[in-house]
C-alpha cells in the first residue's frame, strides 16, 4: 500500500472512493455530509433510502468505501441494509457506521451483531463520527 502524499496514512484498498450517507431526514444527512466532507480521497454522496443505497452499491462505476446509515427508514431499514452489505462478497469489507435516533436499548448490539463497525446515537458529535470514519478508511503505513 503506498502513501502518495507522505502523510503516514493510506486509504485501505489503496483507491479513492465514495462515502455513502443513507438517511431519510434531510437535516441529518446534511449534518453528516458536513462532518465527512474534505476527507482526502473521498467524495460524499447522500441518499434518502436504503433501496437507493443498494442501487448505488451495485453500480460498477461507484467505489463505495464506507456507509453511514440511519436505522429507522421506510420500506427497507438500516438493519436490512447492513444485512445486504455483509451478505455480498463485493461489499462485505465496506465499513458501516450507524448514526440513529433509535432509542431501543438493543439497537446498538443488534447493529454490531449484523456487522456495523461503529454506532452513534443522535444527536451525534460530528468530530467523533469523522474521526471514526477516518480510522476505518485509513491505515497507518508510516512504519512500512
Amino acid at each position: 500500500m503506498s502513501d502518495p502524499n507522505g502523510s503516514g496514512v493510506a486509504l485501505r484498498g489503496g483507491a479513492r472512493g465514495t462515502v455513502l450517507i443513507v438517511d431519510d431526514t434531510e437535516l441529518n444527512a446534511a449534518a453528516l455530509e458536513m462532518a465527512c466532507s474534505g476527507i482526502p480521497g473521498m467524495e460524499v454522496r447522500s441518499v434518502s433510502s436504503a433501496r437507493e443505497a443498494v442501487r448505488i452499491l451495485d453500480e460498477r462505476d461507484t467505489a463505495v468505501r464506507a456507509v453511514l446509515t440511519d436505522i429507522r427508514m421506510p420500506a427497507m431499514d438500516g438493519f436490512d441494509l447492513i444485512r445486504f452489505i455483509r451478505s455480498h462478497r463485493t461489499h462485505v469489507r465496506i465499513p458501516i457506521i450507524v448514526v440513529t435516533a433509535d432509542t431501543d436499548p438493543e439497537t446498538p448490539e443488534r447493529a454490531s451483531r449484523l456487522g456495523a463497525n461503529a454506532f452513534f446515537g443522535k444527536p451525534f458529535s460530528p468530530r467523533a463520527v469523522r474521526r471514526t470514519l477516518e480510522d476505518l478508511l485509513y491505515v497507518d503505513v508510516s512504519s512500512e
